[in-house]
């Protein structure tokens, strides 16, 4: 299996990626939740010129944050620096858009972008519409612009079998969040693969699924739920927390002490599930280290099923798991200390 890498941006984020490309990680992607984190096409353009190899990936942008052409123009502005190397994640905006306060966009808008970006960044003319008008657009520039030659590789964020469907008909790969259930990915790719098959287009053998999560290689005799092992995945668990205190319909399908820990969360932030500004109490520093007196909120059971966090035995038992149902990439979202967690990346999966 391959290995990436999941950040932020900001100024540093350069150093990190050739670091990264040192260690022989695949890809270096950048977030993009525009009210918590810097600007992707930014971050990825200093990654651009700072490397020569590794692949450069949004991760995720969505038809609710950016207009066809905008990100277009930014997809295509990023393959002229680095032809060939450039990664396109599209979303509904899950995340970034409830950072705002707002829904994410729906499935059908988010294949109507992922068609409109396929066909701008591979020099094509694509229909573009605001309201009632309708034209069909396309790059004017021509020459040192853009690179609408070069492929640039599609995934569709997805955590059910709509979004996979997405990806099929598109002809494009996958990327979830802390999906770590390899019986899940089977079901992704199934949806995929149907999909694709009702297009009737040929299967596309650079569609690639990639795993976003967290990694904690545990010391002898470390537990399992010790304050290094909740720092290095409390990220990932809060964000989750977070949407459920954000989404009671999904707090309620949660256990018991899970749901516990989102009412805990609310009244820490000093919000409640029906205040129409819990976003910006509950979202600050999203997916940022987490604070040392939320280490409890950091559940064994929801490390375990959204992170890595074991032996090395243990994490390549867990690693070839996914691999088996056909996950190409394993990315980390590391927060503590970057440059160990991409090197201990990179010897478990060597």
């Amino acid at each position: 299996m391959r290995a990436g890498v999941v950040v932020a941006a900001n100024p540093g984020v350069a150093d990190l990626a050739v670091r990264a490309e040192e260690l022989g990680l695949h890809s270096i992607w950048v977030n993009d939740t525009p009210m918590v984190h810097g600007d992707p096409f930014v971050a990825l353009s200093l990654c651009a010129k700072a490397t020569r190899r590794i692949r450069l990936g949004i991760g995720v942008t969505s038809p609710a944050l950016r207009s066809a052409p905008a990100a277009a123009s930014g997809l295509a502005s990023l393959n002229a620096l680095a032809p060939g190397r450039i990664i396109c994640g599209v979303g509904t905006g899950n995340s970034a858009r409830r950072t705002l306060g707002m829904q994410p966009t729906t499935v059908a808008a988010l294949e109507n972008f992922a068609a409109a970006l396929q066909d701008l960044c591979a020099g094509r003319s694509t229909e573009y519409r605001e309201g009632d008008r309708v034209r069909d657009i396309r790059f004017l520039h021509t020459g040192a612009h853009v690179n609408a030659t070069d492929p640039i590789e599609f995934v569709v964020a997805a955590l059910g079998p709509k979004a996979a469907a997405v990806a099929g008909r598109r002809g494009a790969g996958l990327i979830s969040f802390g999906l770590l259930d390899p019986t899940a990915w089977h079901a992704l790719h199934d949806a995929r693969r149907q999909a694709a098959h009702g297009t009737f287009r040929e299967p596309d053998s650079h569609a690639y699924s990639y795993v976003v999560t967290a990694l904690h290689l545990l010391r002898d005799n470390e537990d399992s739920d010790s304050d290094a092992a909740r720092d290095a995945t409390g990220h990932l668990v809060l964000s989750l927390l977070d949407f459920a205190a954000d989404k009671p319909a999904f707090a309620g399908q949660l256990g018991p002490d899970q749901r516990e820990a989102v009412r805990e969360l609310l009244d820490r932030r000093g919000t409640a599930a029906t205040a129409r500004d819990r976003y910006t109490k509950l979202y600050p520093n999203y997916l940022g280290p987490i604070a040392p007196q939320d280490r409890d909120l950091v559940l064994p059971s929801l490390m375990n099923s959204l992170a890595l966090v074991g032996t090395r035995d243990d994490l390549r038992t867990r690693i070839t798991a996914l691999e088996q149902v056909g996950v190409d990439e394993l990315l980390i979202q590391p927060v503590i200390d970057p440059p160990t967690e991409m090197a201990q990346l990179a010897e478990l999966l060597a």
